[in-house]
């Protein structure tokens, strides 16, 4: 079957761009994250605990850039994923080997994404008639064969996708912590969404009405063998509140105009997208960018005991920046989910990324080397606290042996125009999260951008790290690299 991408005027791409496609993402998330693999590979290399929002992200980008690009973006997103994986592998919690390549994995990732479409349409009483499956299907499978995956491992045809579903179920899915956490722990402990805005302060009492909302509409949306199988209940009013969502948001989007029910697509050839672009780039060079990123509520300025400063910004350091796992230690998986969030969001070439995981790479052996000290492969918060502060006072030339090198590859990646010059909009691409409000990363760029000119050199980034951890007071510009102290 050759690669034909579909248009946007086909049926994978007006299903797939429906906004009421999220009423089945929880759904596809514990469905993928049911098989073995996957969940093995999410518990040793994912962020998605203390970054639920920035996996749901990269998620959704992914399909963007695999579905609604054209052959070359296809073809770009599928080999990075494919460099993203290669460095996923090991032994599971059961001593089973798995690597994130094996392809029977990749099948069953991509296949449960075309199931969650048919099933929304199914759930929002308009199932596709099996015309409209067999073309579904065969514009789904035309992207797909750009993987290179076996073709013997997808089913023949979109009538045999019921078939390969329960069969997969049934010999080899588990309830996996992955799901079960997706299903009842995540959202309750998960961080507000930076796109709530204002509403922000409201999370703490919105998050459990929507953890309650979520859990019941995706038990009751998991396919019957699943539940069957693991246990799963779906109450009487998980029922109705599936009913009354997917028939409602039917309802309602096929009587809205196209620019309300389908996402904008963010592809190369988007205008809106290229005008983003433009906007952001415009920035390096303009004086005063350090304070046109997301406006809203400035945290008050927090006090603190110079004799006590520069320790505790080195633990803000680990909980904010370094401990991307949110498990209170650090270990390869954080150093390289740093590496990957940065080349993730700058779309770099094969040859700039290496150098980015390799800069990571050295920075994780030198804080293994200098800082395990009890030997169990992964560093807690008092042993790298402890161990930056004695190294820095023992050693003159410390950070230049692990953290300056990781910082000047940081840095090339980010300046992607190569003009050896950081915007703010660079600069929170590197630092921006849930954990650090964007208000407080403008006020550190502000800091480092002396002149004002809405740009810091790489001389100028790497000495404001060698100040944030260095430095015994507060004054200095870098000791306010992730906000106020």
């Amino acid at each position: 079957m050759s690669t034909v991408l579909p248009g946007s005027d086909r049926l994978l791409r007006r299903t797939l761009g429906e906004r009421r496609i999220a009423l089945v993402a929880w759904r596809l998330l514990v469905l993928q994250n049911a098989d073995p693999t996957v969940a093995a590979g999410l518990a040793e290399f994912s962020t998605y605990r203390a970054h639920p929002w920035r996996r749901v992200e990269h998620t959704m980008d992914s399909g963007k850039r695999l579905f609604f690009s054209d052959r070359e973006g296809l073809d770009r997103e599928i080999a990075r994923l494919e460099r993203t994986h290669r460095r996923i592998h090991g032994t599971d919690r059961e001593g089973r080997s798995f690597t994130a390549l094996e392809p029977a994995v990749r099948v069953w990732v991509l296949v449960t994404l075309y199931e969650s479409m048919t099933a929304m349409a199914e759930l929002s009483g308009a199932p596709l008639s099996p015309a409209q499956r067999d073309q579904l299907y065969a514009e789904f499978r035309s992207v797909c064969d750009a993987f290179g995956l076996p073709a013997e491992l997808f089913p023949p045809t979109a009538a045999d996708v019921p078939a390969y579903m329960d069969r997969t179920v049934r010999e080899r899915l588990e309830y996996t912590e992955a799901a079960h956490d997706l299903l009842f722990q995540m959202l309750r402990q998960a961080p507000a969404p930076r796109r709530l805005g204002r509403l922000r302060p409201a999370w703490p009492l919105l998050r459990p009405v929507i953890a309650r909302m979520l859990t019941a509409l995706t038990l009751a949306d998991l396919p019957p063998a699943f539940r069957e199988r693991f246990g799963l209940r779906r109450s009487r009013g998980a029922a109705v509140l599936s009913w009354t969502l997917h028939r409602g948001g039917r309802h309602v989007m096929t009587r809205l105009p196209d620019r309300l029910r389908y996402r904008r697509r963010m592809t190369g050839d988007d205008p809106a997208r290229q005008e983003a672009v433009a906007a952001d780039h415009g920035t390096r060079g303009t004086r005063g960018t350090g304070g046109t990123a997301r406006a809203g509520w400035v945290p008050r300025p927090r006090r603190s005991d110079p004799g006590t400063a520069r320790r505790a910004r080195v633990e803000t350091f680990f909980r904010q920046v370094l401990d991307q796992t949110g498990d209170g230690y650090l270990a390869a998986a954080d150093l390289q989910a740093m590496a990957h969030n940065v080349c993730w969001q700058l779309e770099l070439p094969e040859d700039r990324e290496a150098l980015v995981y390799a800069g990571f790479d050295a920075w994780w052996q030198q804080i293994r080397t200098s800082m395990d000290t009890d030997g169990d492969g992964r560093v807690s918060l008092a042993e790298f606290t402890t161990g930056v502060l004695a190294g820095i006072d023992q050693d003159p030339a410390y950070l230049h042996k692990g953290l300056h090198p990781a910082l000047r590859a940081l840095f090339r990646a980010a300046d992607t125009d190569g003009s050896g010059y950081l915007g703010a909009d660079e600069y929170r691409v590197l630092f921006g999260g849930s954990r650090v409000h964007p208000a407080e990363l403008n006020h550190g760029f502000r800091q480092l951008d002396a002149d004002g000119d809405g740009q810091i050199t790489e001389d100028e980034f790497v000495a404001a790290f060698t100040a944030y951890f260095t430095a015994r007071g507060d004054t200095a510009a870098g000791a306010q690299l992730l906000g106020r102290p």
